[in-house]
């Protein structure tokens, strides 16, 4: 299996990794920091798998066509900000970083690659409940990448089908990562990066097309699109 990682230095990307490593697959990682690529890198080819790797930023989009000509069997697309939404909803400069990373960069390059995969070729990429309703908490210009990402993927699914490559939506809920570093305490909500790869791994074995990290936040998420509007919008969370 060949596996292009882009992000792989995200916990939850390397936690994927780690198992197809495992699975003796040849993986092509891309991810902006030389050094704790090439700590990745070393770490999946200890675990038995085929390493190699390209120092690229995604958000520039004059390096998406060098990657497009790559003809993996899965595409997983990693990378993702959150930022502090007292910064990101009140400063342009920094609400374009988020929807750029998030949204932006990923369809960019979605539009170049899917078209080239085989048949039997997935694609997977790490969205967030928080694409599901907008709330104050993470941030308006995050959730709202977040949509637009689910809203992109969902049309492109729907396009794939007929030339047989998958989509998959990957919808994590709180997951114990850098991102979330500042986020204390850690409540029972919270699942390990390792667990949420893992369950990456799974769905691409599987036939989802949308799967929620872990499993309950597909019930948490149906009671917050359920909530009026005019009750949701005096909550605070």
């Amino acid at each position: 299996m060949k596996v292009l990682v882009l992000g792989a230095t995200s916990a939850i990307a390397q936690g994927a990794a780690r198992v197809w490593a495992a699975r003796g697959a040849t993986l092509h990682l891309i991810a902006r920091n030389e050094k704790h690529l090439q700590a990745v890198a070393e770490d999946l080819r200890a675990r038995g798998g085929t390493v190699t790797i390209s120092v690229q930023d995604l958000n520039d989009a004059s390096k998406h066509e060098a990657l497009a000509q790559t003809a993996p069997d899965v595409v997983l697309i990693a990378q993702g900000i959150q930022g502090d939404p007292k910064t990101v909803d009140y400063q342009p400069e920094a609400a374009e970083l988020v929807l750029r990373t998030n949204f932006v960069a990923p369809v960019q390059f979605l539009t170049l690659i899917a078209p080239r995969l085989a048949p039997g070729a997935t694609i997977a990429v790490i969205s967030s409940v928080a694409g599901d309703r907008g709330r104050n908490k993470p941030g308006g210009v995050y959730a709202a990448s977040k949509a637009g990402l689910n809203g992109y993927l969902s049309a492109l699914r729907q396009r794939m089908a007929k030339s047989g490559v998958r989509v998959l939506t990957i919808k994590p809920g709180f997951v114990d990562t850098p991102m979330t570093a500042n986020h204390l305490p850690k409540n029972a909500l919270f699942a390990s990066a390792e667990a949420v790869g893992r369950g990456i791994v799974k769905a691409v074995d599987g036939n989802a097309d949308v799967v929620y990290l872990p499993w309950f936040w597909s019930l948490i998420m149906i009671l917050v699109r359920s909530i009026p509007e005019r009750l949701f919008k005096k909550l605070s969370f």
